[in-house]
């Protein structure tokens, strides 16, 4: 047989693979010597977006490496492929496809139709993933082949497996452990998708942003004597004050204010420390008084010293509020705009006042008062903001300094702030008090942790030991719920029935 002038490796390259996978030379103990020891790799599932990239490439040759250096030397060896159904970014794809051609969108064909929908791009993508690894040559056991959401709910042809079955075990295993529960708490939200998001979904960018300074009036027209001094001791300034300055990024928030706060030795607020302070937006026969407290959180160095406490949008305000029984006020819908929901503000803002005076409440009451003004409701989060700003200044209660012309100015630092968008959407992410299920990551993460101490396992440079052992010592809950469409669903229904056998009281206050 003559040999061809030019090697066509496109044609040879899948002839090879072809060949390789009659054999049975990727199948799990191919190879094997008796007696030997088992070598496996867990293929990190590509998502079903759509293609894979160069690290994926780079990640999988290693993978490949690996295993064909086992099989090699006689081991059990197994490199599992698979694919994962990755919600948000499945979802995304999807609907950025369908609006690109015309189709019905998400909520006009019903979840039903929509989840069908969705199988039919993860068919078609994980069809291009395999056939990449396989054009890689990766060695896998194709026969064992997963995929995470296989055996789901309405799955199609051809998706029998157990996947789903498995999740679902392991929830309810881990939540009959104590390991996942349902709270309260504050998340990452992403308006665009209107689902909690994980940590890792989120990105921290670094953009032009601005700081405002405004007063907040002392209670009754109060006043005291603010004394600023250099770091010998000397007074630098002395006025006598009837408010006290607080700087933010976020002016929209100050409707859910439950506090003031200022570092405990900071003598400079110690007069007034206990005295109540006004809010100063919204309409003027409704403003909210709020405590002026102490707290370890606030900086002295930083602004002016004392931080608006905002517990329901804002993550060092949520830790500051619960340390302090301060209410955690929401003042935004699912969409990052302004609630239009509840009863008028003068009411909402009435009970409210009633609770910073020391009237009972529980949290399930402070989640339904709506405390934006009845003319901002309904208003995009940046709308809303660009309005407050507005009315804070022409009542004259924006911080003022000299400008160049020697004329007053409202004092609005420019400066760079740390702006966390949604790595899928790209908008702003939204802290938000939602009730979501979480796994209680600190008690699993133990074993972790002396594996490291114990020598077991080591990091290098050592340098970042610290580092890990930061992480996972002050780790929290994890937010394993998502407000999505695609995706895996909590196994839990909720019933008038609390006396059926099955009922799980997940709250523990029996009631629903």
């Amino acid at each position: 047989m003559a040999m061809d002038k030019t090697f066509n490796a496109a044609e040879a390259e899948a002839r090879i693979y072809e060949a390789w996978e009659e054999a049975g030379a990727f199948a799990a103990g191919a190879n094997a010597q008796p007696g030997a020891e088992a070598f496996s790799i867990m293929i990190p599932p590509p998502n079903v977006t759509g293609s894979l990239h160069m690290g994926h490439a780079f990640n999988n040759t290693l993978q490949d490496i690996l295993t064909r250096w086992h099989r090699m030397r006689g081991h059990d060896t197994l490199w599992q492929p698979g694919t994962d159904h990755a919600g948000i970014a499945t979802q995304m794809v999807t609907e950025k496809e369908m609006a690109a051609r015309g189709e019905p969108t998400r909520v006009e064909m019903g979840r039903d139709a929509f989840e069908r929908r969705v199988w039919q791009q993860k068919i078609k993508s994980r069809g291009t993933i395999i056939g990449q690894l396989k054009r890689l040559g990766a060695s896998c056991d194709w026969s064992r082949e997963a995929f995470t959401m296989s055996g789901a709910p309405n799955a199609p042809e051809g998706e029998e497996g157990n996947f789903h079955d498995a999740v679902i075990k392991v929830f309810v295993d881990m939540y009959h452990k104590g390991l996942i529960h349902r709270g309260k708490r504050l998340v990452n939200w992403d308006p665009h998708f209107e689902t909690a998001i994980s940590d890792l979904e989120v990105e921290n960018i670094e953009v032009a942003g601005h700081m405002w300074h405004f007063k907040y009036p002392l209670a009754g027209g109060e006043t005291y004597t603010y004394v600023e001094r250099d770091e010998n001791g000397n007074v630098v300034l002395e006025e006598e004050r009837d408010y006290i300055s607080i700087a933010t990024t976020r002016p929209e928030t100050m409707l859910g204010d439950g506090a003031v706060a200022v570092y405990p030795s900071d003598e400079r607020y110690a007069p007034i420390v206990g005295k109540l302070c006004e809010i100063p937006v919204g309409p003027k026969e409704h403003r909210r008084l709020i405590p002026i407290i102490t707290d370890e959180y606030p900086d002295p160095e930083f602004g002016s010293g004392a931080v608006k406490i905002t517990g329901a949008h804002d993550f060092n305000d949520y830790a500051v509020a619960r340390r302090g029984g301060i209410p955690l006020y929401r003042l935004m819908d699912t969409r990052a705009q302004m609630r239009d929901d509840g009863a008028p503000y003068a009411e909402a803002a009435a009970r409210a006042q009633a609770i910073a005076e020391g009237a009972d409440w529980s949290e399930t009451e402070i989640d339904a008062l709506n405390l934006v003004p009845d003319h901002l409701r309904g208003l995009d989060r940046f709308e809303a903001r660009r309005k407050v700003i507005e009315e804070i200044t022409a009542e004259g209660l924006a911080v003022t300094v000299l400008n160049d012309e020697g004329a007053q100015e409202p004092l609005v630092e420019n400066k760079p702030i740390m702006q966390p968008f949604g790595d899928r959407s790209k908008v702003v992410i939204e802290p938000m008090l939602t009730d979501q299920w979480f796994v209680d990551t600190a008690r699993i993460v133990q074993p972790a942790i002396d594996a490291v101490r114990t020598g077991e396992v080591s990091i290098m440079p050592d340098a970042d030991r610290k580092v890990y052992f930061h992480w996972l010592e002050n780790i929290e809950p994890w937010c394993i719920s998502r407000q999505l469409w695609w995706g895996h669903q909590i196994p839990v229904w909720y019933g008038f029935d609390l006396s059926a056998p099955d009922f799980a009281d997940d709250e523990g206050d029996g009631t629903l």
